[in-house]
């Protein structure tokens, strides 16, 4: 009994120090260069040196470089040369264009020229459709106004694009834009925000399929899911919906969202009922049943990140076995490094992983095996290497194709705004609100993902597809849109 709850009193306080790291604490669990090398040192392991190159990831230094020393030139960068200018000119008075030494003028020889950013306050106008009438003896004709994205609504496509970013890129609640409006004079309800929304998810929801079925054209595709609460009448309290979000490989470079209003297997399957290829997940029970059928043709990818991170947490209780395994999977992660710093790709990136990666995965596998039976299988140690070798083929399948990557980052980072979004809106009216939020977040990733200003993209975009050709739909997609 005593031994229980000793035991108790170890996971409660240990989940405690994780709740408070989390909060508080350091949120990456990547271990620096620096410990690794202190662990290194410790175990009598040797770790590799890095390359000298120029990494994309490393912020460049604060400091101004000297004009004498090396490196890229720092200091204030000039203005944007797209923005409008406006020439202001200073002259000096006419008396203080004469020298009293020498009792002669002062004659222009240049100018000092300065910049400064000056903000012009969002403005609101109305538009007026006049369309006029012709008539004669047998015939009366009225001229026709461009179809609008709500038709009879007072909302044109600027306005509804404003609603629409301002909600789902830069996560401002309705109630904040519905005050913003008011300081100019404009009495706009969120109910009414609300409903312009769910009318353009659905307008645009035949070109939120083809951006589907782009996606889910890729080799690869990448997969996670985040609770978001939402508004029941029928509970005392909200409850808990799903967003889960599907990423393209590089060819497909596109992100969509799917909403459901559980975590049930159902969601995803029926979402890929139609998808064939790789599909990169953490370890979800619910994503078995699709890699069991051979005739799916769905192939599993693991995630070391998620792997890693079942290590980091077991680290304060396993100290000298979990440093090791920390160690070897930052070899791995040193290798896709090093992939980057020399640009590989192709075949040239699966080679390196053949001869730089397999090693270390054979060693780790080894190790693992070895520790396995020193540990309690329910301690987090424990859990953290069975979780590794159970899901072992998954986690090594990166090796077999270049277009494989080692972690699933890419689709966690994509479920940020999802996390930010949260903090401010707090949670969704209904699961229609949470469909309508899925469809038109899909467009705003999508547009950030291939560098495309999600305003000018819905403006335009609202603007036209009521009159767009459904034969030519996908002219409209964010990367599509982006050539033309």
């Amino acid at each position: 009994m005593l031994v229980d709850v000793t035991a108790q009193l170890d996971r409660t306080e240990r989940l405690l120090r994780q709740l408070l790291q989390a909060k508080t604490g350091r949120r990456s669990e990547q271990l620096s260069r620096e410990q690794l090398a202190l662990f290194a040192a410790e175990l009598g392991m040797s770790l590799p040196e890095a390359e000298d190159s120029d990494d994309s990831d490393e912020e460049p230094p604060a400091a101004n470089t000297s004009s004498t020393g090396s490196g890229k030139a720092r200091g204030r960068k000039p203005l944007p040369k797209h923005l409008k200018r406006e020439r202001i000119e200073h002259d000096l008075a006419e008396p203080e264009k004469h020298c009293t030494e020498c009792h002669q003028d002062l004659r222009k020889i240049g100018e000092e020229l300065s910049e400064r950013y000056e903000y012009l306050p969002a403005q609101m106008k109305v538009i007026e459709d006049a369309c006029f009438t012709y008539a004669c003896a047998c015939t009366v004709k009225t001229a026709n106004k461009p179809p609008q994205p709500i038709e009879k609504g007072t909302a044109g496509a600027s306005v509804l694009a404003q609603v629409i970013v301002s909600k789902l890129a830069d996560h401002l609640p309705l109630h904040r834009q519905a005050k913003m409006f008011r300081r100019h004079g404009i009495e706009i309800a969120e109910q009414t925000m609300c409903g312009w929304m769910a009318q353009c998810a659905e307008l645009l929801h035949p070109l939120y399929e083809r951006l589907k079925g782009h996606v889910l054209a890729s080799r690869v595709v990448g997969t996670d899911d985040t609770p978001v609460k939402v508004l029941d009448r029928k509970l005392p309290q909200a409850r808990k919906g799903r967003i889960w979000p599907y990423v393209g490989d590089r060819h497909h470079p596109a992100v969509i969202y799917d909403y459901t209003a559980t975590r049930e297997r159902a969601g995803p399957e029926a979402f890929l009922q139609n998808y064939r290829g790789y599909l990169q997940a953490d370890a979800y029970v619910a994503y078995d049943s699709f890699f069991l059928k051979p005739e799916r043709g769905m192939v599993e990818v693991g995630c070391w990140s998620h792997a890693r991170r079942h290590v980091y947490q077991a680290l304060e209780n396993e100290p000298s076995r979990m440093r090791t395994v920390l160690l070897l999977i930052a070899e791995l992660y040193g290798v896709e490094k090093l992939a980057r710093q020399r640009g590989l790709s192709g075949e040239d990136l699966r080679l390196l992983r053949e001869q730089g990666a397999r090693p270390v995965l054979d060693k780790l596998h080894g190790y693992l095996l070895q520790i396995r039976e020193e540990l309690l299988p329910k301690s987090e140690a424990g859990q953290a290497v069975n979780y590794i070798l159970k899901n072992w083929i998954a986690l090594t399948r990166y090796c077999e194709h270049p277009d494989l990557s080692i972690d699933n980052n890419h689709t966690e980072r994509s479920l940020r705004g999802w996390a930010v979004g949260r903090n401010n809106w707090t949670f969704f009216g209904s699961d229609r609100g949470g469909r309508t939020a899925a469809v038109l977040r899909s467009f705003v990733a999508s547009c950030e993902l291939v560098k495309v200003d999600p305003f000018a993209w819905f403006q335009d975009v609202l603007s036209r597809i009521a009159s767009h050709p459904m034969t030519r739909l996908d002219e409209l997609l964010p990367h599509r849109w982006a050539l033309a």
